[in-house]
């Protein structure tokens, strides 16, 4: 049976028979600006990209929550539930690859589930990232207050007023300025992160300033598996599950790069790229991490198992260990910063969906009003607008309120995550059935279809028992089961709404359209680019 290669074809001949206009379908980016004659453009440089997609995934549950996940698991477990988790986000990213280097659309998270799935599919999807991003700019807001609450007893409202004011601007503004300040971000985020691998190997070894050599006391004693809620192996079992739920948090926004396709120059060529370095991301940021705080901090800490706000952070309990002054004051401004800097990029990235959204006609076309520079306006106030819910910190504990939103959101990527590898096995069934060689696809993941699959079943399992405390005896907990599973219902209305309302099915495999969209030979040549030193390294690092 032959097989087609789709790079040769020309867009003229996809619009001829391929129904949609394709630049009416590029018209959809929610990653670029709008210029003042209502057209597309894109306003984000290459490295403003990379670096959003890298450092908006890293905010405070890599350098806070992950104390309370030490705390209740222990250092192996931790370590396991970071290594099974990168997994699943490899093997969700792999099909990811797939679709947004081959169709890089504008919105591709939502429009892949729309067009191989189901049109109610990417509607609930498209609704859902947005709500995930505003409902993330006031967790990540909860967890600045927390950390500035190191230094000061000031009333939680301030700073929270001047956390969502500095957000807000930066997306006010144009979108370069934006890029900038992002990128500036997301640099110091990553040197942290080096720096405090470095430093944890370091302390380990017993070169801190008490000479304490550790080594892997702290799996010996108090052991690396604690138990949780039940004693023996199911103990063990749960508190190892229970660290699956916080890394999802700490993980989230890694599926960015797919936000970005519709933007991106070069995508043939940058997106299998940028899909290919997911792996060593996933180890140098996750990996690695939960490794080292698991050596440097045993799981029965007295600041890890009852201390509040930053206190809690791993990292900063073995800093004052060790004995090195001033350093917990740096750690906490530039873990302030991370907090930020993922509050603006949620705000950033919410807001182009919603704009997304208004533009296919599944949101009130008022919220297409930009102004002179560009920016969505309402979009931008309207995304903004949730991050109020932050102000909860002031009448409750803020380390509650962060506990709360953290929950919301990671119910929020598990649902995104698990429609997006079903997604890659109906895509992949479409080329089977238009016998489309995989050899001629800009990206092609490993063992597919069969780790899409076991994605989506991880992420499921996940997803539906993440809140499994609390129907354990003496442990049930309205607030807590709500803020767990409210998400299912919420993505379940607009899923059942869309499918009433505009009457969708399901599309059939072989109508799913795998050409509309999809780059031309021209768009996917390789332009050469003179780099310096540093800018080749940053290049093979990210």
């Amino acid at each position: 049976m032959n097989t087609k290669n789709f790079y040769p074809m020309e867009e003229a001949t996809q619009k001829e028979e391929h129904g949609p206009d394709v630049e009416a379908a590029v018209s959809h980016s929610p990653a670029c600006i709008v210029d003042a004659n209502g057209q597309l453009k894109r306003g984000l440089k290459e490295r403003h990209v990379q670096f959003i997609a890298i450092g908006g995934t890293i905010g405070v549950g890599l350098f806070l929550n992950i104390g309370s996940a030490l705390a209740t698991g222990g250092p192996l477990s931790l370590f396991l539930g970071y290594c099974f988790t990168s997994f699943g986000i490899w093997a969700m990213m792999q099909g990811v690859g797939e679709m947004a280097s081959l169709l890089p659309l504008p919105g591709m998270i939502a429009q892949s589930c729309s067009r191989f799935v189901d049109p109610a599919l990417g509607f609930a999807i498209g609704w859902n990232q947005w709500y995930n991003c505003a409902i993330a700019i006031a967790g990540e807001t909860s967890g600045a207050v927390i950390l500035i609450q190191f230094w000061s007893d000031i009333n939680p409202a301030a700073w929270i007023s001047i956390v969502l004011a500095v957000i807000f601007v930066l997306n006010f503004v144009a979108v370069s300025i934006y890029g900038e300040a992002e990128f500036v971000f997301a640099s110091i985020k990553i040197i942290t992160i080096i720096g405090l691998l470095i430093l944890g190997l370091v302390i380990d070894l017993g070169g801190a300033p008490n000479h304490d050599r550790l080594g892997f006391r702290y799996w010996i004693h108090p052991g690396a598996m604690r138990e949780y809620i039940a004693g023996g192996a199911t103990g063990r079992f749960l508190g190892l599950f229970s660290t699956l739920v916080s890394a999802v948090y700490a993980f989230g926004g890694a599926e960015q790069v797919a936000v970005a396709a519709g933007e991106t120059r070069n995508p043939t060529c940058n997106i299998p790229k940028a899909i290919r370095r997911v792996l060593w991301r996933l180890v140098l940021f996750y990996v690695l991490t939960s490794f080292m705080v698991g050596l440097l901090v045993p799981y029965n800490d007295s600041d890890l198992v009852n201390g509040t706000g930053v206190r809690q952070s791993p990292w900063l309990i073995a800093i004052k260990s060790a004995g090195i002054p001033v350093l917990p004051h740096i750690l906490n401004a530039v873990l302030i910063s991370s907090a930020a800097s993922s509050g603006n990029a949620n705000l950033y990235t919410g807001s182009r969906y919603l704009y997304a959204l208004a533009q296919q006609g599944q949101a009130p076309a008022v919220l297409l009003k930009c102004n002179k520079r560009g920016v969505p306006l309402y979009c931008v106030a309207i995304t903004a607008s949730l991050g109020l819910l932050a102000y909860m910190s002031v009448s409750s504990a803020a380390s509650d309120v962060f506990h709360w939103l953290t929950s919301l959101v990671t119910i929020s990527y598990l649902l995104t995550w698990t429609c997006l590898c079903f997604a890659y096995t109906r895509f992949r069934r479409a080329l089977l059935y238009h016998n489309v060689d995989r050899k001629s696809l800009p990206f092609r993941g490993p063992l597919q279809p069969y780790i899409s699959w076991a994605g989506a079943g991880f992420f499921s399992i996940v997803l539906l028992f993440n809140g499994f405390a609390v129907f354990t005896q003496g442990n049930w907990n309205a607030r807590d089961f709500v803020s767990a599973y409210i998400g299912i219902p919420f993505f379940a209305a607009l899923f059942i709404g869309c499918k009433v309302a505009k009457k969708t099915k399901m599309v059939p495999i072989s109508e799913i359209d795998i050409y509309t969209g999809r780059v031309t030979e021209e768009e996917g040549e390789i332009t050469p680019q003179n780099r310096n030193m540093v800018q080749k390294f940053f290049s093979k690092l990210l």
